[in-house]
């Protein structure tokens, strides 16, 4: 148990971390413009550059997953012990509640909202299985060539391009999209919404796993 809790409260951090900042700067760019591209871009921006230097600080700890379909994948590989996935996935599910709480106090916001900001269609339901498929490759593809260095820039590209290739402006992580009902926002989603893009995102792991075989094979 000693040995766990420190990847434990990693996960924890990362993950409420990475949802402040989805989340504050989502706020931050609608406050600034009332351009949506804007907005997007400076929410694309921070996140991009906030989870490369997550990864960075708290990948040597606990892997840095901060998303339960990258623990479950893990978890399949043998990288992770079920134990330490057991005790992962509500770590980042509780971290990413705090982060957007924690995004809404900063803001002078109510810091606890419920979203009413309905996301799902069938086109952002294609494009979570797409993000999260990407996600999933990019992830294995860098594990594969014992490539640390260079994991956290290519998982940070791809969510910033993902930003704006998909309609759903890539979740592509479970616990990230239950921490964004919590806050009424620019990035914040519906309860009715959750289940379908959680379901969009397993299937786009299952993909990516797929998709990557022959990759690191190669």
């Amino acid at each position: 148990m000693i040995r766990l809790l420190p990847k434990v409260v990693a996960e924890f951090v990362g993950t409420a971390m990475l949802v402040c900042i989805v989340v504050g700067s989502g706020i931050m760019g609608a406050n600034l413009s009332n351009d949506m591209a804007v907005a997007l871009l400076v929410n694309t921006a921070s996140t991009v550059f906030g989870l490369a230097l997550l990864i960075l600080v708290l990948g040597p700890i606990s892997g840095a997953h901060f998303n339960p379909v990258v623990s479950l994948v893990m978890l399949a590989k043998k990288s992770l012990s079920l134990r330490e996935t057991l005790a992962y996935i509500p770590a980042q599910v509780l971290g990413a509640i705090t982060g957007a709480i924690a995004a809404n106090v900063m803001f002078d916001l109510a810091a606890l909202q419920v979203s009413e900001k309905a996301r799902i269609t069938a086109g952002t339901f294609l494009s979570e299985v797409i993000a999260t498929a990407g996600l999933l490759v990019v992830i294995l593809v860098f594990v594969s060539r014992k490539n640390d260095s260079h994991v956290a820039l290519a998982v940070a590209a791809w969510i910033g391009s993902a930003y704006f290739f998909t309609s759903s402006t890539s979740f592509a992580n479970p616990a990230v999209t239950v921490g964004r009902i919590f806050s009424d926002t620019f990035a914040g989603i519906e309860p009715g919404s959750v289940a379908p893009f959680v379901l969009a995102q397993l299937i786009g792991a299952a993909i990516g796993v797929l998709l990557a075989k022959p990759l690191v094979r190669s």
